[in-house]
């Protein structure tokens, strides 16, 4: 199994404010949020609760890869692409019904396995690849 680099892994522990998630829709439009319902469910795997999506939910639906970006503490950016799908039980959905805040609804787990990651503009390798 491929997973992040410990850089990588370091970093999102290290990481400041809400993170930005990027989808697109069948058209190619892509649409961009902030979210800060999120958390690491192993180095290869990031769940976002779905706790308002409209259009991002559409286009995790018709089949949208996403991009995640996020900032350290220090300032340093990192970038992780790759395949989203939605949970609406099972165990991933259960562990974003652990930690997601009891005032937002946590309709959906959106569940994030990373293929690509990036710090800056510099592709990071993965490891097990």
């Amino acid at each position: 199994m491929t997973k992040m680099p410990d850089e990588v892994v370091q970093g999102w522990e290290d990481r400041e404010g809400p993170i930005i998630l990027t989808t697109v829709n069948k058209q190619g439009i892509p649409n961009a949020i902030y979210t800060s319902c999120v958390s690491k469910f192993d180095n290869q795997t990031i769940i976002i609760a779905d706790n308002y999506f409209q259009k991002t939910k559409e286009n995790i639906l018709s089949g949208s890869k996403a991009v995640l970006l996020f900032r350290t503490k220090n300032g340093q950016s990192y970038q992780a692409k790759g395949d989203i799908e939605y949970f609406a039980e099972g165990k991933f959905y259960e562990n974003m019904k652990t930690w997601n805040p009891s005032k937002h609804p946590g309709n959906v787990a959106a569940v994030m396995k990373i293929a690509l990651v990036y710090c800056g503009s510099r592709e990071l390798t993965m490891e097990g690849d």
